[in-house]
């Protein structure tokens, strides 16, 4: 396919053209040439948007989609096909489908089913068997088979034994251990944060100290093992802060956080809306700050969407049984924009690639054409409209929105949202 995209700001530190606005060619897969007022030619597709803005493809490190087992939550196929829509030219899949993606064969299952699609899909492999906490999975056949790091989605382990054997073991073929933290007994039947909020709506609380005390407790482990990890969803200033001291030893740690976690607090759920029954919960302003303070200050690595969709019939309940999650792709870069400037969002929605070594394409002639269209200046309500996915469950309905995503090109094909 070849196309010629118009007068485009590059947003690209890493490139000669950052901040330049230029037109760039693509000849079936590669950028041909970039430059000013490029000659126009018959066989090219052309792509010209008023405030138009172009970056390396983002990447979401944590989507859940459901196929195999929940496909009435969400399909492989329309999940890439919502990803790419959105600005996401490669996701990491979640393990929590069913069955869990715990070996080898489930694990090519899912590649397979994302071949030929203009979003990549590179699974996490399940850190225990069935995500049950009890015993290491097939971690070096799932590595060998496309895994790219290993985790129980939203799960921690209540065995530090076996996540220091973990830890230990994935440094014989340099692999990733993604951390999720949360003390069980201290959550026990908490369903949002503790505070004021859940005080005054009559809702068993989730202490901060419950995500706190896992994250000291896994940074002791990194500490003492060496090797990598990652801890995904962070949601509160301490987290951050023990975080930050533990980059200041040196400790090969990286983190994320969920943007509605950046961009939502627990003032939401006066409604009781279980669009907002997330994990972790949506905590005070004063974490949401210090949260935003991280992605500036680098403490944070990565923004994801945190996309994990539910089916109506786990969504629409009672609050306490409702399941937690909330869909996030489609709203992620407009919500993002409404708080954080372009270069930071841009840099956090594509740092994904070099934590798990996955190439990067910098936008320069000769290159690989990797990228995202968008552009920042328009103001919209986020409706249901607007929501893609099969399941509806997004906490981002009837948001004020800032910027647009445009499409998507990679793998040689254009997607447009």
């Amino acid at each position: 396919m070849k196309i010629i995209i118009r007068e485009a700001k590059i947003v690209d530190v890493k490139s000669p053209f950052h901040n330049q606005i230029v037109d760039v060619k693509i000849n079936n897969g590669t950028i041909e040439k970039i430059g000013t007022n490029l000659s126009p030619s018959d066989d090219y597709t052309e792509i010209k948007e008023e405030n138009l803005h172009l970056s390396q493809g983002w990447f979401d490190s944590s989507v859940s989609l459901g196929e195999p087992g929940f496909e009435d939550r969400e399909t492989i196929s329309n999940g890439l096909q919502v990803a790419a829509k959105s600005g996401f030219t490669g996701i990491a899949l979640q393990p929590n489908s069913f069955p869990i993606i715990d070996n080898q064969s489930q694990v090519l299952f899912v590649k397979q089913k994302a071949a030929n699609s203009a979003t990549d899909l590179y699974p996490i492999g399940a850190l225990t068997k069935n995500s049950e906490g009890t015993d290491l999975a097939e971690l070096f056949d799932m590595k060998n088979a496309g895994a790219i790091a290993f985790g129980d989605y939203n799960k921690s382990l209540l065995n530090a034994n076996l996540l220091k054997i973990g830890l230990q073991y994935v440094q014989d073929f340099d692999g990733l251990v993604l951390a999720f933290c949360q003390d069980e007994k201290i959550k026990g039947s908490g369903v949002v944060n503790e505070g004021v909020v859940s005080t005054r709506l009559g809702l068993k609380g989730i202490p901060n100290l419950a995500e706190e005390l896992i994250v000291a407790r896994n940074l002791f482990l990194l500490e003492y093992t060496g090797g990598k990890m990652h801890i995904p969803t962070i949601s509160t200033a301490k987290s951050v802060a023990l975080i930050r001291e533990a980059k200041a030893k040196g400790l090969n740690v990286t983190c994320s956080v969920a943007v509605h976690n950046l961009v939502l607090t627990d003032e939401k759920l006066d409604g009781f809306d279980t669009r907002y029954k997330v994990l972790p919960p949506l905590r005070t302003e004063e974490d949401r700050k210090a949260l935003l303070d991280g992605v500036l200050d680098n403490t944070i690595d990565i923004i994801t969407s945190d996309h994990n969709p539910i089916d109506i019939e786990h969504k629409k309940m009672e609050f306490d049984l409702a399941k937690n999650g909330t869909i996030g792709l489609e709203s992620a870069f407009g919500s993002l924009l409404k708080v954080l400037p372009l270069d930071k969002i841009v840099e956090k929605l594509t740092a994904s690639r070099a934590i798990f070594k996955i190439e990067s394409h910098t936008i320069e002639e000769g290159k690989s054409a990797n990228i995202t269209l968008f552009t920042t200046d328009e103001d919209w309500a986020f409706t249901k409209e607007n929501i893609l996915s099969k399941s509806k469950n997004c906490a981002f309905l009837g948001s004020k929105m800032k910027g647009k995503v445009v499409g998507v090109y990679n793998n040689s094909k254009l997607i447009l949202a």
